[in-house]
């Protein structure tokens, strides 16, 4: 074999012989031998058993419906839930003012610069005036930032007030705020006491409105009785509604008619007079949900406010909430804890150990690549880590495939997922115990701290992907890219999860679904989800290649004792 040959059969890239075998076999008996790789492995199972069994009682236990718009609550306290105070017009701010309570209408004004500026009659007054009464509604009252008078008649029943008798017109206007009176007395002496009144008042005399001051007054009407509704009522009364090309309601998704206008106010609270709103969703139609496909398959759904708003959540609960189960426990659990931890304890002394523990030589006695040898005792750490994350995502996989919802006895869809979970926390294993590996050989004594503060950082960066897998700051660390290929994987197994997750955040269903998942973003503008998968796995073995080299590089100038 010539010289260019020879190097060419020392490169890492030699196939498998048996130093190779003897090398990952050796690295399998230390790790299996270790204490700390049970420990690591062993919490892993503990982890993913007390997940399951909060599945399991999640599952087991009766779903209380859910008020997704509030409007059973009565926040103010006058029996009447807010969805009926809606269909009314009354606030559910003010208990004073609820379904058949006495309603204010005005009659008419005292303008700032009107001419006429005196009004005489038995009405209810809002505003600013020098009042001669002959009668006074002690008991009118409200809330207090309304500015209603406090009278506070005396024993004879008569108003306490301050005297401002003798004080000029700018004192009065000046010292009596909003809210408030002053008594003038009886300055013509035909028995009736005038009142300098700013504020809320219910009264008969003749009010005398200053220049540039404002007066109106008005009559309420006579209460009547209206039936308060049970607040169950509200609850889950506005289901999410879809029509079908003839206009009949079907269960949603509509099959022939995925994209268009979609939703009914069934509780009435959007189409109510006095609480139309906005369009929302932009179509030009009020009180509607404006559904969009693509190739089949719903991508988007807009709702107007007070549309569809408080569905029915045992209909789409048990579906969302195991999708998202699956997809937290893949993203959280697997990818973000296991993969951090088990390469922590199990990969960052794979060499450095042996060259502290004066070994390797022996390791090195026959002629070998260190970057070879970097390989191997990463296939052996893998052969466990790897073989370890596959097997429990298949179990795991299995047992909620066997109590997920649905008719069928098994869901036989959701293995490619859990397998597809394994093999992006088997990727990770892989990058960051090559990672961690080169930081022991860099620093063997304070490269621990390194990769404690790299797995805080990950960690963090991990958490950002999974909330906002656009911000490009995550996409520089590893977490992110394994993230995204559960996302595609995802996409692939389940093609119907956007429909899902904009169901789950159109409707505030609140399963979780649309916070764990979003479509993956490294698709090149082609938004499949197989270019975005291929892409994370190019990435992630990238960056366990690059690991693996810088650590050669290092390895290479350190004498081996």
């Amino acid at each position: 074999m010539d010289e260019s040959g020879r190097k060419l059969s020392e490169t890492v890239w030699t196939r498998l012989d048996r130093k190779a075998g003897a090398i990952i076999e050796l690295t399998v008996r230390q790790l299996r031998h270790r204490v700390s790789t049970w420990v690591v492995l062993g919490v892993g199972i503990l982890l993913m058993a007390l997940l399951l069994v909060f599945y399991v009682d999640a599952v087991r236990e009766s779903f209380d419906p859910i008020d997704n718009d509030g409007d059973s609550f009565d926040s103010d306290g006058d029996g009447y839930p807010l969805g009926q105070e809606r269909k009314y017009g009354t606030p559910d701010w003010d208990p004073d003012l609820y379904p058949g309570a006495s309603e204010y209408i005005k009659e008419s004004d005292i303008d700032y610069n009107d001419e006429a500026r005196t009004f005489s009659g038995n009405r209810s007054w809002d505003g600013w005036a020098f009042f001669e009464a002959k009668w006074l509604d002690y008991e009118f009252s409200g809330q207090w930032w309304e500015g209603h008078i406090d009278w506070t008649p005396d024993s004879e029943g008569l108003p306490t007030l301050t005297d401002c008798s003798d004080w000029s017109l700018d004192r009065i206007q000046n010292r009596i705020g909003w809210g408030d009176a002053c008594d003038l007395g009886d300055g013509d002496g035909d028995g009736l006491v005038t009142y300098y009144v700013a504020g809320l008042w219910k009264g008969e005399g003749e009010a005398t409105v200053p220049i540039d001051y404002y007066l109106e007054w008005g009559v309420w009407t006579e209460p009547t009785f209206i039936e308060p509704d049970p607040p169950e009522m509200y609850i889950n009364e506005d289901g999410i509604d879809c029509f079908d090309s003839q206009g009949e309601r079907v269960d949603c998704p509509a099959a022939d008619r995925l994209s268009g206008r979609h939703g009914f106010d069934d509780d009435g609270d959007c189409t109510s007079t006095d609480y139309l709103l906005d369009d929302a969703n932009g179509n030009g139609y009020a009180c509607d949900v404006v559904w969009q496909s693509t190739n089949g398959v719903v991508t988007s759904i807009s709702a107007d406010e007070y549309v569809d708003e408080d569905p029915d959540e045992q209909e789409y609960i048990g579906e969302l909430s195991h999708r998202t189960f699956i997809i937290a426990v893949g993203k959280m659990a697997f990818v973000i804890l296991l993969g951090l931890f088990i390469p922590l304890f199990l990969a960052l002394g794979l060499v450095r150990d042996e060259t502290e523990n004066g070994t390797l030589h022996l390791l090195l006695s026959k002629p070998i690549h260190r970057a070879e040898f970097i390989v191997y005792r990463l296939m052996g750490y893998l052969a466990i880590s790897g073989t370890y994350v596959i097997t429990l995502s298949l179990l795991v996989g299995v047992i909620s495939s066997f109590l997920g919802p649905g008719e069928q006895f098994f869901r036989l869809s959701d293995l490619p997922v859990w397998l597809g979970i394994g093999v992006a926390t088997m990727l990770v294993l892989a990058a960051y115990g090559a990672m961690f590996n080169t930081m022991g050989l860099i620093s063997p004594k304070y490269g621990v701290y390194g990769c404690i503060i790299f797995g805080i950082w990950e960690f963090i960066m991990g958490s950002f992907s999974i909330v906002s897998p656009n911000w490009s700051v995550a996409s520089v660390s590893i977490s992110h890219w394994a993230l995204q290929m559960i996302d595609a994987i995802v996409l692939m197994a389940w093609p119907d999860t956007i429909q899902w997750a904009e169901m789950d955040r159109a409707f505030e269903i609140d399963s979780g679904l649309s916070v764990f998942w979003q479509p993956p973003v490294h698709t090149f503008g082609t938004q499949s989800a197989g270019i975005a998968l291929l892409t994370s796995i190019v990435v992630l073995a990238s960056v366990t290649a690059a690991m693996i080299l810088i650590g050669k590089s290092v390895f290479a100038r350190r004498e081996i004792m």
